[in-house]
């Protein structure tokens, strides 16, 4: 009666050539998913290394730079200003009598404006949408990742302090700051890509600035269905549990892909409801017209003037707020988030770091005893069993792909335990360990706990044929 869907992706693997050594054979056994660059390390370091670090660059930027006149720059875009940078790189040429190719001129022209308006050299893969990730590790390593796999590029940075002066533009442009005497920092871009920044000392081997690209693509839950994230009956259900305004978690680990679950839960929020999100970095885009968003402060340099999330999720409860969305629960804000659930807040949402379900609310009896000592273990468990009805697993899995890999709801209390059913479980094939993951996504033949709340929106019929496709 309840159906179950095969989820496979296939790649034609590489040919194996007579020369492989055993030890390369080996490796591909041991690790046969690790990403391996193209081309070679050797040729990857080429880059524009040759350009950036050369003393031609370094003479004709500062040229450019002692030439332009910044009140003339000002409120310019990037296309207003070539015709002149390049006018400025050609004078400078000329004047030194420098032997430039039309080329290497371009070449020059394009890293100065990404100088001036973007990101330095890292700024051709913001702009590419296979790039999900762009990890700069000092000014001589930019890795990227694609598909779900690790690459080291051909970028780098003139420098420690051209790295450093790229990540205060950073910080500075979110009203933030980073330096010796607050080396770290979390902020995000204007396209609301989230970005952490190390500095020396801190990182000992030159700063460090990790980007988390936003996608440009509108997410939805049947887009990941068609991906293969997650099966379609699944997709129905959490549709449905986001319209009964269900409290839901997403629970993942670090780059699994729950910020992007919780965007495209959040689409189906009622545009007559008033949803007010809290994050430490604005990442979050709904569609909802009615939406406040709320964003926590660092101290300033005397140490003071800091606002944490649980002072917003506070201050959120008198902004008359139909759900309350927490972009992450990570500390004694759990109290909060637990007791705005509790008290009328249906649908609210937030997301978790946690291997599965169950170490959700173990992680979430912990981070309530961090704001609140005193409260007793069977009180907090009760809490979390009335207010959270859902968790949604997600995890990036070795091939790369991020997978749903269960619905888990929250039924109820037996003595001290919080007893929870499994709706749907992504079951991989072990056999297939040297592929691509590849799996079934099982549907429990069980109703689910929240079809009597599905009764009252109406759902209870769509929700029972979600369950049984």
């Amino acid at each position: 009666m309840f159906g179950q869907k095969q989820v496979e992706r296939t790649q034609p693997e590489p040919a194996a050539t007579k020369g492989d050594s055993a030890m390369a054979t080996l490796e591909s056994l041991i690790d046969p998913v690790v990403a391996k660059p193209a081309a070679t390390y050797a040729a990857l370091v080429q880059g524009n290394e040759a350009l950036v670090r050369s003393d031609m660059f370094k003479v004709i930027r500062s040229g450019v730079f002692d030439s332009m006149n910044a009140s003339v720059a000002i409120g310019k875009t990037r296309e207003q200003m070539k015709p002149g940078v390049e006018q400025l790189v050609l004078g400078i040429a000329e004047r030194e009598r420098m032997n430039i190719t039309i080329s290497e001129q371009g070449q020059i022209v394009g890293e100065l404006l990404n100088d001036m308006f973007g990101l330095g050299p890292i700024e051709p893969l913001l702009a590419d949408e296979s790039v999900t990730d762009v990890l700069v590790n000092g000014p001589d390593q930019v890795y990227v990742e694609r598909h779900g796999r690790l690459e080291l590029t051909a970028y780098k940075f003139r420098d420690n302090a051209h790295v450093i002066n790229v990540a205060q533009r950073i910080a500075a442009g979110v009203g933030r700051r980073v330096d010796e005497s607050s080396p770290m920092v979390d902020a995000r871009l204007a396209d609301g890509s989230r970005v952490n920044v190390v500095l020396p000392p801190l990182a000992i081997h030159g700063a460090t600035i990790s980007i988390r690209k936003f996608s440009k693509r509108n997410i939805t839950l049947y887009r990941m269905a068609q991906q293969g994230n997650m099966s379609e009956a699944m997709a129905n259900v959490l549709k449905l549990a986001s319209t009964c305004r269900l409290n839901i978690i997403v629970s993942g680990g670090t780059g699994s892909g729950k910020t992007t679950l919780l965007n495209a839960l959040s689409h189906f929020i009622g545009l007559g409801e008033r949803t007010i999100t809290i994050e430490d970095a604005a990442e979050l885009q709904l569609v909802q017209p009615h939406v406040v968003s709320l964003e926590t402060r660092p101290e300033n340099a005397e140490g003071l003037g800091a606002v944490a999330q649980r002072d917003l999720v506070r201050n959120a409860l008198r902004m008359r707020p139909d759900r309350i969305i927490l972009g992450e629960t990570r500390g004694a804000e759990a109290f909060d988030v637990l007791q705005a659930m509790n008290t009328g807040h249906d649908g609210s949402m937030t997301t978790i770091h946690a291997n599965t379900p169950r170490d959700g609310i173990t992680r979430l009896e912990s981070m309530v005893m961090m704001a609140n000592g005193n409260l007793p273990l069977m009180s907090i468990r009760r809490q979390i069993a009335s207010a959270v009805h859902m968790i949604v697993q997600i995890e990036r899995m070795r091939d790369g792909m991020r997978r749903v890999t269960r619905i888990t709801e929250l039924v109820g209390m037996e003595g001290d335990v919080i007893i929870t059913q499994d709706l749907f479980t992504f079951h991989y094939d072990a056999s297939a360990y040297n592929e691509e993951v590849r799996g079934v996504y099982e549907c429990a033949a069980v109703r689910p706990a929240f079809s009597a709340r599905a009764a009252y929106y109406g759902l209870e019929e769509s929700l029972l044929e979600a369950m049984r496709t």
